[in-house]
């Protein structure tokens, strides 16, 4: 009887944990398409600023900290990208998995990494663990605005900016999770500034003339100057930038979420069933040892009126 009990106990306790799985599943799954939709609708702005960027850097020689800093300070900046809740699977402990790789990369090459977190799980993790952290934010990784946004990018701004004497970092990188769809997210690191040439495909082809159309360099002109026009590109080109991965992390949090309450919603199912058989069978043998009790006392009071 008290074998019944404990598996009608868990039984009942599995089942509330699967309802509250299965919400969570459902919410996800309703948020998944609008936090696709609008990482998709900041790409293009992200895409024309970086575009804008590697032309400036391509085709013009240029000193600016956009695209050279001080070799003599070896201090960086690393911001990871976390989530406030859990219930989302691998997606926080992958994202500190390779920010931890990163930052022994950069040990071992001699820089002094600093570190930046966004998300709840993350500050958690690091200030559990007495690790210095220079600035941490928190608050709707699921659905990061451009509030967010304008203060991460202030703050790493900030410290690019400055000078080595005065604690300035000479290099910018960021750990986030890219959505590549609903049941793949990679985690990416992604250096932003020193601004890095990428360099163009070039189709080689049949026609000569057509190839040496290609391998003509634009032309372009900077008004006022070159120097004034990267000054006012390089706010935008970090706030982009920091916006396109807080959206993209938000997407792949979300899906993420979706794809760890589905394993567990089954997973709970599949446990009520191994329970119940065990319930049923656990019922039976009970049934069983009850009527050979029964029987066996008939039998006995037989015997004795004979």
């Amino acid at each position: 009887m008290a074998s019944q009990l404990a598996f009608k106990s868990r039984i009942a306790s599995t089942a509330s944990l699967e309802k509250i799985f299965n919400a969570q599943e459902m919410i996800a799954s309703s948020h998944i398409a609008k936090a696709r939709q609008v990482a998709l609708e900041a790409k293009p702005y992200a895409d024309a600023i970086f575009d804008a960027v590697q032309a400036v850097v391509a085709h013009g020689h240029i000193s600016h900290p956009i695209v050279r800093k001080e070799e003599n300070n070896p201090k960086v900046a690393v911001l990871a990208l976390t989530s406030d809740r859990g219930m989302a699977g691998p997606y926080t402990s992958s994202i500190i998995r390779e920010t931890e790789q990163l930052l022994a990369r950069l040990d071992e090459a001699g820089k002094q990494p600093e570190l930046y977190v966004y998300g709840r799980r993350g500050v958690t993790y690091y200030k559990y663990r007495n690790r210095d952290i220079v600035q941490t934010w928190e608050g709707d990784t699921d659905k990061p605005g451009v509030e967010v946004a304008d203060s991460i990018s202030n703050a790493l701004m900030d410290a690019y900016m400055r000078s080595a004497a005065e604690g300035g970092v000479s290099e910018l990188y960021i750990v986030y999770t890219e959505f590549i769809n609903m049941v793949v997210q990679k985690v990416r690191v992604l250096r932003m500034l020193p601004v890095e040439l990428v360099e163009a495909e070039t189709t080689v082809g049949t026609d000569p003339e057509v190839d040496a159309v290609q391998d003509v360099s634009p032309l372009y002109i900077f008004e006022p100057s070159i120097e004034e026009v990267l000054d006012v590109v390089l706010p935008k080109y970090i706030r982009s930038r920091i916006h396109e991965c807080l959206l993209e992390a938000a997407a792949s949090e979300t899906a993420s979420r979706q794809n760890a309450m589905h394993t567990a919603t089954d997973n709970a199912r599949k446990l009520i069933d191994d329970l119940t058989r065990k319930l049923n069978a656990s019922r039976q043998a009970s049934i069983t040892q009850e009527l050979t009790e029964i029987i066996g006392s008939a039998d006995a009071l037989n015997t004795k009126e004979e």
